[in-house]
This record gives C-alpha cells, sequence and structure tokens, in this order.
C-alpha cells in the first residue's frame, strides 16, 4: 500500500508500470521539434468530424486505442479510465470515451490533468483496486479559444505572454506488473492564487503553483533537483518558465540546470507564430507520452519528475473579474527495472 512522505507525497509500495503510451496531434504540433516522435500527426485539424469539440473527442478516443494496442490489451481489460479536458463539463472526455464501454473517473485538473490523471490510475493500481487503468487528456487549439477567448473569426490580437493552445491527446496505460517505466510517487498540488487576471498570461498565474509542488516534493522527499536527470513543468511557457526559477531561488533552489517546460519543447518559437509557447491540457500530454517516456524506455534518463501545471479559470469568472487559481501536481517517473 502506498504511504504518506512528509506533508504531501505518496510513495508507492508496488509501483505502476507503464504498459503502453501514446500521444495523437494536429498540424502545427507535427510540424514542430518532436513531430517525428507522435504516433499520429493530423493535417486536417477538424479530423473528419463536423466541429473542434468532436474533433477533440476523436483524439482522445484515437490515442487510447492507440496506448491499447501497443501495450496488447483491449477496452474490456481495462478495470478504470481516469480522463479530463478544457472543455465545459468535460465532454471531449465523455464523448470521446463512451462508447469503449470502461468505467470512467472524469478529472477536472484544467492542464495539470495528465499528472492528476496519471497519480489517481497509479494509486487505484498501487491499492489493488485495478490491475489495468488508463490515464488520458486532451486540448484542441480551435475549441480552447472559442471557449475561454473569442471566435476564430473575430481575428483578436494576441498579445506576446499568449500562449498557443496544444492540438493534442496523450494516453497511457497502467498495469500491476510487467515492463515499463514505473510511477514511483506522487505530491497533489494546493490552489495557488497570487492576483493575476489576464487570461492571456496562463504562464504568470500558473508559475507560483509549480514552485509550490515542487517545493513540497523535493523537501517531502530529502532530495534536491541534481537527484533527477530532468524536472518537467506542464506548460509554463517562456514567461512561466522564469517566474518558476525566480520564485525557486528565493528558497535557495536552483532549477535551472535540468529544467524543461513541455511549452517550450512542443513548438519552435523561432519559426512557429506561438509567442509565449504551447499550453493546455493536451500540451504536457503528449510530450511526456511522446518524448519523456521515451527517454525512460531508451535508457536516456532514469528518473524523472513531471509536474503538469493548469490555471482554474472558467469564461463566467473571467467576465467576472475573478483572478486566475492555479495548481500543479508532479508524479516521479522511473526508468524499467532491469
Amino acid at each position: 500500500m502506498a504511504k504518506r512522505q512528509g506533508k504531501r507525497t505518496i510513495l508507492f509500495d508496488r509501483p505502476p508500470v507503464i504498459l503502453g503510451q501514446a500521444a495523437v496531434v494536429g498540424k502545427r504540433e507535427g510540424e514542430g521539434p518532436l513531430g517525428d516522435l507522435f504516433d499520429e500527426v493530423h493535417d486536417d485539424n477538424l479530423i473528419e468530424e463536423g466541429s473542434w469539440e468532436k474533433a477533440e473527442s476523436k483524439l482522445q478516443k484515437l490515442a487510447v486505442s492507440t496506448a491499447l494496442k501497443k501495450a496488447n490489451l483491449r477496452a474490456d481489460d481495462i478495470d478504470t479510465i481516469f480522463a479530463g479536458d478544457l472543455l465545459n463539463q468535460c465532454i471531449g472526455s465523455s464523448f470521446g470515451l463512451r462508447e469503449l464501454g470502461i468505467p470512467f473517473v472524469g478529472l477536472y485538473g484544467a492542464c495539470s490533468t495528465m499528472a492528476l490523471s496519471l497519480g489517481c490510475a497509479s494509486q487505484f493500481i498501487d491499492s489493488g483496486a485495478a490491475k489495468y487503468a488508463v490515464a488520458v487528456t486532451s486540448s484542441h487549439f480551435c475549441a480552447a479559444e472559442r471557449q475561454y477567448r473569442f471566435p476564430l473569426e473575430y481575428g483578436g490580437q494576441r498579445p506576446p505572454t499568449a500562449q498557443w493552445t496544444v492540438t493534442g491527446s496523450g494516453a497511457i496505460v497502467l498495469s500491476d506488473a510487467g515492463k515499463g517505466p514505473r510511477v514511483t510517487s506522487l505530491t497533489i498540488g494546493e490552489i495557488e492564487d497570487l492576483g493575476i487576471k489576464d487570461a492571456n498570461n496562463m504562464g504568470a498565474a500558473m508559475a507560483p503553483a509549480a514552485a509550490t509542488t515542487i517545493r513540497h516534493y523535493l523537501s517531502d522527499t530529502h532530495t534536491n533537483p541534481d537527484d533527477y536527470d530532468a524536472i518537467f513543468t506542464g506548460d509554463l511557457g517562456e514567461v512561466g518558465t522564469t517566474l518558476l526559477y525566480e520564485l525557486l531561488e528565493r528558497d535557495g533552489v536552483d532549477l535551472s540546470r535540468n529544467h524543461e517546460d513541455c511549452g517550450l519543447l512542443i513548438y519552435d518559437r523561432e519559426v512557429q507564430d506561438v509567442h509565449a509557447g504551447g499550453s493546455g491540457c493536451g500540451c504536457s500530454a503528449s510530450v511526456l507520452c511522446a518524448y519523456i517516456l521515451k527517454k525512460l524506455r531508451e535508457g536516456e534518463a532514469k528518473k524523472v519528475l513531471f509536474c503538469a501545471t493548469g490555471a482554474l479559470l472558467s469564461p463566467t469568472s473571467t467576465q467576472q473579474g475573478e483572478s486566475i487559481p492555479s495548481i500543479a501536481h508532479l508524479v516521479c517517473i522511473e526508468a524499467p527495472k532491469n
């Protein structure tokens, strides 16, 4: 059974094994630096569907189906699936996965949902409540813009602090046995709110949550950044990454030597017009499944931290002038045992 380490961290007694994973993305993501690593790249962002929202649901279904195939499992082998997205009432997940017939746990952690779903699925595996579980999330640029900002037809100007919502989905299949990277610990984050109100500056809103969660994890486990091959944050982008370094430096923590941000990895900002970087649930999810886990499987890394970050705003809260609360959840993933 899992045990508590320090105040916020959970150590898994039987670390769940990642049997398979998949990342399915859109055209712009496929044109970025990680393009060759994704399982599927779709040039048509509608993916032959009638709306952006239906396209996002299809991304999740494709990602889960591909991950199951790579794990040599079928949908009816899975005990529980943990899923969420950015759309109202998480319809990207519920509509996309409704035909699979898998017991469903819907989650909302905004862009932190990949770490949240992976952590919850890992707890089910470690406790014996499930033998096989799936964690999945997604986002879609057009669907997110329509919901949170303006219809694309509006043609609004994007400020330099804005980030580009990734069109993509990442899915992971976990088991209580087998060969593959292992999820060894989890830190559930707390809500941070430093009063940021600019919906076009997600990095500034989320950086405090990332700093708090990473700080708590390092304290709970009595480790420092150099104990890990890499520490990945979800989608802070350029602005949020700079703020993260500043916040942690106040506590004597230097993250700059082995930190990478998924929002800065997925696009080439010199060539692609994405301003401060990538964002959205699909950002950290697709980078984790295509890039980070590949490093662990191939021996390029032995132990990494994956800290996905989310801005807990809604169109209603923004219109009412509320600030933007944020959250960050963290999992430690280690390379397969020899």
